[in-house]
């Protein structure tokens, strides 16, 4: 597989990490050079400084015969319009984009994109985690509060 990411954050950096160690070809757009040094020495695949909105960047990037397109900056503006370039544009078979905002992920995930909200998916996991009935069993919080303030 040949990705893209646009982003090299914590997310970002992981992901390519991962997916080179996978063995994918990987390539990592960010606007800071300084950026990079979260990928690591073993990380061998290529590092674009650049705007990932430009098309020209993302045409050095390869962005025409890439399999897949993940755009996790931190701003949502430049995920969205980054990946309906991706997707509208060079016509990339999958298009991800991390957006911060869940009314804004709701909405541009009717409109066809792939989201990934995280403020969504931690809460959600919390939930489910308080709200299981096996941990709750398993940790009875009300009687080690009692202990402590005793």
């Amino acid at each position: 597989m040949n990705a893209i990411i646009l982003g090299c954050g914590r997310v970002g950096a992981t992901l390519a990490r991962r997916l080179y160690r996978d063995g994918h070809a990987v390539t990592v757009i960010d606007l800071s050079g300084e950026a990079f040094r979260r990928l690591g020495p073993r990380f061998k695949g290529q590092r674009l400084v650049g705007n990932g909105l430009d098309q020209d960047v993302l045409k050095r990037a390869g962005i025409e015969g890439c399999d897949v397109f993940v755009a996790v900056t931190q701003g949502d503006n430049r995920n969205i319009m980054a990946a309906q370039i991706a997707r509208v544009v060079y016509q990339v078979a999958r298009v991800i984009t991390r957006i911060n905002d869940p009314i804004r992920a709701d909405a541009y995930r009717e409109l066809g994109l792939i989201t990934i909200c995280s403020p969504t998916i931690v809460s959600g996991l919390i939930r489910d985690f308080l709200t299981d009935e096996r941990w709750a069993l398993e940790h009875d919080y009300n009687h080690e509060y009692i202990e402590m303030n005793v």
